[in-house]
């Protein structure tokens, strides 16, 4: 199993002695965030800073841009960290595309479909000499003159994971994607009975390769090296289990575990600006359900359990805000659980 953590990006000037520690930690990857910073620029700074680790956006909004400005700026990243980078894409809910980011919207299933195929036929015609010529119904690309195509790096192409919660976006995901980020607002039940159908129905009909496909997160993991610091996360865990289940996106979770009540309820409390109070409505046992749980002696069989032969790649932190460091003998140990994904596939 492969562990990421998150790379703090507050401070441009610090991430080359983060992104230098996480490698040296033993982790397999940094992640950045589309939050309060930019995802991309981080990775780049910490391209020059590495050797080893893989470096991916977890993800970056992909409606806010421009397929082929994403596409120059994946480009430039796989080449400065000589292959190590993987594109994460997320279409974020309505609100924030139109509110947010003043940008239109529309259904995300089929237009991502678009910008992932518009993206690639973008780099083949860069790596491969292939003439541009993408028409859909969302993006077209048919223009491509000599002076605006960048030097053929000769490597891999970059592997495009998206975020998936529902069944259309997890079907795309298996269908063209390479990898799929899971939300944490996911529990052992919800990956196998909805997740896994839905991606594998993807893997038919795109001929997709599960040994090729990576399958990262599908909820948290609480650890530390005491008592305290495991309730302090447990804590922030139960929190952010409110938050997500307070919107209607996630019911489907709640739903299959005959939990509607709790999810209405705290959708009226979300409504209410109840903000505070909404965790004191999560018990214990629905906490556990969403988290693998337990000391530095126990995290690696707990993690086993929760996420083993569905989970590819967990994520050790889900904030850079959160001062989680494993020590590298557990990240060892959780490195030695058995996974199907064996890389990304390394053909045009």
């Amino acid at each position: 199993m492969r562990v990421l953590t998150v790379l703090p990006q507050h401070n441009l000037q610090d991430v080359p002695a983060e992104a230098a520690a996480i490698e040296a930690a033993g982790y397999d990857g940094a992640v950045t965030m589309e939050n309060k910073y930019e995802p991309f620029l981080p990775l780049a700074v910490a391209a020059t800073a590495t050797k080893r680790i893989e470096l991916s956006t977890g993800i970056a909004i992909a409606f806010a841009r421009s397929p082929m400005v994403v596409a120059e700026t994946a480009h430039d990243l796989q080449t400065a960290s000589k292959g190590r980078f993987t594109l994460g894409l997320g279409s974020q809910v309505k609100g924030h595309n139109e509110r947010r980011f003043s940008v239109p919207w529309s259904p995300p299933v089929p237009r991502l479909r678009e910008y992932i195929e518009g993206m690639r036929a973008i780099w083949r015609c860069w790596e491969k000499g292939e003439k541009l010529n993408y028409v859909g119904e969302h993006y077209q690309f048919t223009l491509m003159t000599p002076n605006f195509i960048p030097d053929r790096n000769g490597l891999p192409p970059v592997p495009v994971t998206i975020a998936a919660v529902g069944p259309a976006m997890l079907r795309l995901a298996g269908r063209v994607c390479d990898g799929v980020r899971l939300h944490p607002f996911c529990t052992r039940r919800y990956l196998e009975d909805v997740v896994m159908p839905r991606l594998e129905d993807g893997f038919t009909k795109g001929g997709t390769k599960r040994e090729n496909f990576e399958i990262t997160g599908g909820g948290y993991m609480v650890t530390g090296p005491d008592q305290e610091s495991i309730d302090k996360l447990f804590e922030w865990v139960r929190y952010r289990v409110a938050f997500y289940g307070s919107t209607r996106s996630y019911f489907p979770v709640w739903e299959l575990h005959d939990e509607q009540d709790l999810g209405m309820k705290l959708h009226e409390m979300s409504k209410r600006g109840e903000w505070d109070k909404m965790a004191a409505e999560v018990p214990d046992d629905i906490v556990h359900l969403f988290a693998a749980v337990g000391g530095y002696d126990e995290i690696v069989g707990a993690a086993e359990a929760r996420f083993g032969g569905i989970s590819d790649t967990l994520n050790a932190s889900m904030s850079a805000d959160l001062d989680i460091s494993l020590p590298g003998e557990v990240i060892q140990d959780l490195q030695k659980i058995p996974t199907r994904f064996q890389g990304f596939k390394e053909t045009w």
